[in-house]
């Protein structure tokens, strides 16, 4: 029996996280989802790790820049991979100086989205065994 992998949602449009909650679970994904930062840092701090982590920039209460601080100062939390996905200006040299696995510039392409969490995903698994 395979274990199914979690991917957490951060991101503050409703209609958004929706829509990648389902295409996610469609894939066979556990899907957990956090409206900014801090619901996501809360999240975090009582779940088992996700696979990965799809992160928003722009969000109220806690932006992404500042959830990825946080989380690259906890070290249960540090070896997270992240992929950005944002409609920010230079997405590739943000994610670049955030460290991220990669990036997926909004209005995102479902299938090119899906392929990078895939790639992402199966990679942690291979280094988990």
């Amino acid at each position: 029996m395979t274990q199914q992998k979690t991917v957490l949602v951060v991101e503050d449009n409703a209609h958004v996280r929706q829509m990648l909650r389902t295409a996610l679970e469609a894939e066979g994904y556990c899907v957990a989802c956090a409206g900014h930062g801090q619901e996501a840092l809360n999240y975090l701090h009582s779940a088992a790790p996700p696979c990965l982590i799809l992160l928003d920039l722009s969000m109220p209460v806690m932006d992404g820049w500042r959830f990825r601080e946080h989380q690259l100062q906890d070290a249960e939390l540090a070896d997270i991979p992240v992929i950005l996905i944002s409609s920010e200006f230079n997405l590739s040299q943000i994610a670049a100086s955030l460290g991220a696995a990669g990036f997926c510039p909004k209005p995102f392409k479902l299938p090119r989205l899906l392929e990078a969490i895939g790639g992402v995903c199966d990679d942690r698994s291979l280094v988990r065994r």
